[in-house]
């Protein structure tokens, strides 16, 4: 009898792999805070065992929408599940909630269309193991994340998308998010 082998897409096996890597402590705990992006609706709400504690109106994202292949410079906010790995105020948008982006995922598709090398996918994947930001200068781009308008038109901010790929809230909103956030808090863009 011979092994029978079933082929699976490299991201698939990619991010079953980030799966079985993840330490025991990154597993939702039942009442942890995780943040869910609609981009249709623009709008951004804190969920609580599911249920929504918060919620944030006219949001901004990237001003050439969603994408579920980000690259650097298409200023388009990438989709999927990420993590919150920075937060900082020292940035001109008020405060800065960095995502871990470029994700697994995302680097397994550059990889195998060759627009990364595998030096870069590594360096992904050990980052995405370990928690960390993974590298911000690849083709895929880098400094994803949320944040405040700072010194920045509130009105061009409710009438128009205008990020270069982040989601951006009014400075207000961002102060208000931020007792919700924590390093580690999951974020879904969708």
């Amino acid at each position: 009898m011979g092994i029978i082998r079933l082929r699976q897409p490299a991201w698939f096996l990619a991010v079953v792999a980030q799966l079985l890597w993840l330490p025991a402590a990154t597993a939702l705990a039942e009442d942890e805070i995780r943040l869910l992006v609609d981009t249709d609706s623009r709008t951004l709400s804190v969920l609580q065992e599911g249920r929504e504690v918060d919620r944030f109106e006219d949001i901004a994202i990237g001003r050439y929408g969603t994408t579920w292949f980000k690259r650097r410079g298409d200023n388009q906010t990438p989709l999927g599940q990420f993590t919150i790995r920075r937060i900082t105020t020292d940035t001109r948008y008020h405060l800065f909630m960095g995502l871990d982006f470029p994700d697994l995922e995302a680097a397994t598709r550059a990889l195998e269309e060759g627009a990364i090398s595998e030096e870069q996918w590594r360096a992904i994947r050990q980052a995405s193991r370990t928690g960390k930001t993974p590298p911000q200068n690849t083709v895929l781009g880098g400094y994803i994340g949320i944040h405040g308008i700072g010194a920045g038109d509130p009105e061009i901010h409710e009438q128009f998308n205008w990020t270069n790929g982040c989601v951006a809230l009014t400075n207000a909103q961002i102060d208000r998010l931020q007792r919700w956030v924590r390093i580690g808090t999951p974020v879904e863009i969708r």
